[in-house]
């Protein structure tokens, strides 16, 4: 199966996104800075998943 790397950055800067979010409310408050942390960490995620190639496809 072929999985473009948009879709894999997609992907990974969701699953960053929701990550860091989930732990930011656990008191039930979102801060500023928890959604600061929220935004680098799927930018961070977008740029760094995108930039990993796939593997190669085995013959």
């Amino acid at each position: 199966m072929r999985i473009s790397p948009i879709a894999k950055s997609i992907v990974g800067g969701l699953a960053a996104g929701a990550t860091a979010a989930v732990t930011a409310v656990q008191d039930g408050v979102l801060t500023t800075g928890e959604g600061i942390t929220i935004a680098l960490a799927v930018l961070g995620a977008w740029g760094i998943v995108y930039a990993v190639p796939n593997r190669p496809k085995e013959s």
